[in-house]
Parts: C-alpha cells; structure tokens; sequence
C-alpha cells in the first residue's frame, strides 16, 4: 500500500492527507523532515551525509543530509524521524528540532516538492552504523561550513533542500 503525506496549509496547518506520490504530481504542500546527525571533530562540527540511493522516487543519486522523509498521518514528526534515521541509516537517536521552512522544488520527471521541512540535529553516539541499502547508495562525514561550497561548486550533485536546510542547521549552532 502506497503511504499517505500529511498536507498542510502555509502555516503548517493539516488539511488533510494524500497519497506520497500523488502529491509530488500534484506539487500539494505537504510536512517533511530533514535530520542532520552531528560530530565533533578536531576541525569543527561534521554531518553525515548520504547518497540518495538511485532507484528514488526523485533526486536519485543525489547527496543530502543524514535522513529526510515525510511523518505518515497521525504520526508525529519527532517520532517519524526517529524511526527513519533508524531504517535509513541504523542510527538511533534522540533527535532535537531546531526549526522549519518552506520550499518548492520542480524535477524533469513531472514530480515537485512542496514541502515545509521540519529540521532537526541529532549528536552521533554510536561506534557504528548499517546503512539500508535499498534507502542509502553511499555516505560520507563532511565539515558543516564546507557544505555551502560543495554545493556552489557542484550544485547537479545535491538535493534542492540540503543548502536551506544546512544553512538552518549552522545558524541555530552558531546562537548555541
């Protein structure tokens, strides 16, 4: 059975639900998530980015951040990026939100996000990890102030919401 998206208004409101790939054809807003897990290195803060795995449903093979992915209906999306941290990339975290935005994304394919992105942080506590490879083609451990150049440099090889989602990610660090 297909999953559902929660729709929201420009508030973030719920109005109702529809089908994942349905709203992406029909460019409906709808409640996302975006986890960023962190570490402490001799050099600065890093994030673990992943390689979208090339079979997704858009922005396959693309880079982004540690996890991202809709809440199902009545789910909170706390619990919901938990849960897909855990499925994506075998972490298990406690994640913490740090903020929210609104973004539109159009793909060649017909699809389009339109989505208000929840953002959270969590710290990497765990020796290791095991991606899921049917999620995750490949992932990498990248300097957070680095990402915004990577991005310039090289912009065909990120997801559309990995540059406003990092640069919300390094303002709330910044303020801590």
């Amino acid at each position: 059975m297909e999953p559902e998206v929660i729709l929201v208004d420009e508030h973030d409101q719920q109005i109702g639900t529809a089908k994942k790939l349905a709203a992406h054809q029909q460019a409906l807003c709808h409640r996302a998530f975006s986890v960023f897990v962190l570490r402490n290195s001799a050099i600065g803060t890093e994030v673990l980015l992943q390689q979208r795995q090339v079979n997704k449903y858009h922005c396959g093979g693309l880079w982004t951040n540690t996890c991202c992915s809709h809440p199902y209906p009545n789910e909170d999306t706390h619990v919901a990026a938990e849960r897909r941290l855990l499925e994506e990339m075998g972490i298990k975290a406690t994640v913490q939100f740090i903020g929210k935005f609104h973004y539109v994304a159009k793909f060649e394919n017909g699809l389009t996000e339109n989505e208000i992105d929840h953002v959270f942080i969590a710290p990497f506590t765990q020796q290791d990890f095991q991606i899921n490879s049917s999620e995750v083609q490949d992932y990498q451990w990248v300097l957070l102030a680095d990402i915004f150049d990577k991005i310039l440099a090289k912009p065909q090889q990120y997801t559309p919401w990995l540059e406003a989602s990092a640069r919300l990610v390094q303002n709330y660090l910044a303020t801590r």
